[in-house]
């Protein structure tokens, strides 16, 4: 239940690319995955600048190993934190 989870809140990323892009969020997703297993290529992503392609390699969209690690640790790490919050302080405690 968990790493699926996980596998949500990585997804809601590409949806809010999307949707931020003024596509229609789900639809595109959906689009992109199924472009993905069908053409056995990992490299499709969203494609926000209306090129004509979802090949990101085309594009010339390129991310660091490093950096994804980074942020994926960080976005994990800020979970945990929120995770060991075991009391709420009301404001009438003050």
């Amino acid at each position: 239940y968990a790493i699926r989870a996980f596998g949500d809140a990585l997804e809601s990323i590409p949806m809010a690319l999307a949707e931020n892009s003024g596509l229609q969020p789900i639809e595109t997703l959906s689009a992109v995955k199924s472009q993905q297993i069908k053409d056995n290529n990992p490299h499709f992503g969203i494609d926000c600048n209306d090129v004509g392609t979802n090949d990101m390699r085309e594009q010339n969209v390129f991310e660091t190993l490093i950096g994804k690690q980074q942020q994926i640790l960080l976005a994990t790490q800020v979970v945990k934190m929120i995770l060991k919050i075991d009391d709420v302080i009301s404001p009438s405690e003050y």
